[in-house]
């Protein structure tokens, strides 16, 4: 394992570079870390960098599919390659529009509270993804392309301290390039199961997207009876309980950032994660099956 921290089963050259292994099928159940053309680790580079790392290396899987790839199912119920890759598009495209518009005031509410409004605008996720899927397969592979050239230029231009309209609530750009970054590497992951391609993550979005879940899980279910590890990004404490103070906790979780990706979205089962080995859960109150997926 590089100094980096980052599971992958060829050795990096150089921890702050990439490296993309090609021509085998998908191994998520491994817990392996496939990352991008863009340098980076998961401590360094900023939020912006993040996001756009993570949509630069879906742009160049996307580019290599074939036509008939965009018809193969997914794993998002009836959504073909087409309806994901559209969609991907869609939640690349959403920064720059929402940046072109005026900003609120004020903020609405705390992220975790944004993201558990998601699951309210899923059929219009769906229309759109639907309707935008449509598109020949030429037009499927330039949207992201199109997309990062005009999102890294409008967030250049933008502020910082930035405030968006979107369509859930009003929050700040930071918060809502995190949630880019778990949309973007979610469905790396989806899109690697579908294509049988290598899932595509770059390791700082990794690290911002794992952040965010645990940090929602906590926000959801708050208390310190457990304690959640996934190594090298995050540990929070949850669910209410006896409180531990000091020492090693009694109920403690622990994973790898794509078991917990998939966990936390949905993909991939509590028990399912403790038969495969993918999970260790020690203690008597070290179970989340009733508090999984943190978001839908």
């Amino acid at each position: 394992m590089p100094t980096c921290g980052l599971p992958t089963r060829e050795p990096c050259p150089r921890c702050s570079a990439d490296v993309r292994l090609r021509g085998r099928a998908p191994d998520l159940a491994a817990g392996v870390l496939l990352t991008s053309r863009q340098a980076g680790s998961p401590r360094d580079g900023g939020l912006q960098s993040a996001v756009l790392g993570q949509y630069d290396l879906l742009a160049g899987v996307v580019a290599e599919l074939d036509d008939q790839a965009f018809a193969a199912p997914t794993r998002l119920g009836s959504w073909r390659v087409a309806e994901l890759v559209a969609h991907l598009g869609s939640t690349l495209e959403a920064v720059g529009r929402y940046l072109a518009e005026p900003a609120p005031a004020r903020a609405d509410l705390p992220l975790h509270e944004y993201l558990a409004l998601a699951a309210t605008a899923a059929d219009g996720v769906d229309r759109r993804a639907r309707e935008a899927a449509e598109q020949p397969p030429t037009r499927l592979r330039a949207l992201l392309p199109m997309q990062l050239a005009a999102v890294a230029a409008a967030l250049d231009a933008a502020p910082a301290n930035r405030l968006l309209r979107t369509r859930l609530a009003a929050i700040p750009l930071a918060d809502f390039l995190r949630t880019r970054c778990v949309e973007g590497t979610v469905h790396a992951l989806d899109l690697a199961v579908a294509t049988g391609t290598d899932p595509a993550l770059h390791p700082p979005a990794v690290g911002y997207a794992v952040t965010l879940l645990a940090e929602t899980l906590a926000a959801h279910q708050p208390g310190r009876s457990v304690e959640v590890r996934i190594p090298p990004y995050a540990a929070v404490q949850c669910l209410s309980g006896p409180r531990h103070t000091r020492g090693t906790p009694p109920n403690v979780v622990e994973t790898d950032p794509i078991t917990w990706l998939e966990l936390a979205a949905g993909r991939l089962g509590w028990r399912q994660a403790l038969d495969a080995g993918r999970v260790a859960a020690g203690g008597a109150r070290a179970d989340l099956s009733a508090i999984l997926p943190v978001v839908a």
